[in-house]
């Protein structure tokens, strides 16, 4: 038996929305449709590939594969056969909107070429505001990330692209944290420790980090709010914690550790108005993104190690 496209949507729903009921409601299902049709995948696939959690339920490791790679086959059916119709010829720039990652100035040296005409770039640190830009055509085209679990919706009006399906969130700490000189820390560990909250929370960061942290038996004491620059000096002075994108380098006076198991995971997604950008013009701004973020993987050794290792996330060429 083949496992057909609307099956790996729902499975993919299944794991981003964290609930079988929610995933239902998104897909127009009933709940206990869902629930055969995802018994059936699983029965098909021969393992589980999810199981129940404090807050609905989790993608097991086996699952978590499955989805990684399931995003990937959905990503390109999507960008072969999404909506068609050709955009408006158009004199304006193109505004692109990308999440807070360490890529942003490599991005800007990737869109300067011209290809794709003249480019502004606005950086937003809350993936839903990025989206909703997007739906109401403030931005053409943009880079989005989603903590796993609570990722965003788009408009009907944007196609999507998922460049990297699943990589972890690591935690920056001053030099002389007690757990500074480790290789990985786990987050158990962390349950005493005063944090900086994530910025752009009404995007579901700040949900999936209270989540990952009761799971690991502690409510997080979150003492700061600050934007993903402002957060440094607070880390350095030892005020603080907080978790960071992984491909950031150390800034001077802090380390930057993996969780163990990686308990907090995101997705980057490519995304663009069908009104704004060819086909081509998609494939080359998926391009562009994939180059600037690869430039940056290797800022931090251990994220680098861990890309390595994990070549099923890689964009596709």
């Amino acid at each position: 038996m083949t496992i057909e496209i609307r099956q790996l949507r729902m499975i993919c729903a299944i794991a981003e929305t964290g609930s079988i009921t929610r995933a239902a409601a998104r897909l127009e299902l009933t709940q206990p449709a869902l629930s055969n049709q995802l018994q059936a995948i699983e029965r098909m696939l021969g393992d589980s590939l999810f199981v129940r959690s404090r807050t609905g339920v989790v993608p097991t490791d086996f699952g978590r594969r499955t989805v990684d790679r399931a995003r990937i086959v959905l990503s390109e059916v999507d960008s072969l056969f999404g909506a068609a119709g050709r955009p408006s010829p158009s004199t304006e720039p193109l505004h692109l909107g990308c999440s807070h990652l360490a890529c942003v100035p490599s991005v800007v040296d990737r869109v300067q070429d011209g290809r794709l005409g003249q480019v502004m770039l606005h950086v937003e640190s809350s993936a839903a505001v990025l989206a909703d830009s997007l739906s109401r055509g403030r931005y053409d085209a943009g880079l989005v990330a989603n903590a796993e679990g609570f990722e965003v919706s788009l408009a009907r009006s944007v196609a999507s692209r998922v460049l990297v399906p699943r990589y972890p969130w690591f935690v920056a700490l001053a030099a002389d944290h007690w757990a500074a000189d480790r290789d990985e820390v786990r987050l158990a560990e962390l349950g005493g420790e005063s944090w900086i909250g994530p910025p752009g929370a009404d995007d579901g960061s700040l949900a999936a980090f209270r989540a990952a942290c009761l799971d690991a038996g502690f409510e997080p004491r979150i003492r700061f709010e600050a934007p993903s620059g402002g957060a440094r000096e607070l880390v350095a002075r030892g005020y603080g914690i907080r978790l960071v994108e992984p491909t950031f380098a150390a800034p001077e006076g802090t380390v930057v550790l993996p969780l163990a198991g990686d308990p907090l995971v995101a997705r980057l997604v490519v995304a663009w108005r069908h009104d704004r950008l060819t086909r081509a013009q998609a494939d080359l701004l998926y391009q562009d993104f994939a180059q600037a973020y690869l430039a940056h993987v290797a800022d931090n050794p251990t994220f680098h190690r861990w890309w390595t290792a994990h070549p099923e996330v890689h964009p596709v060429r």
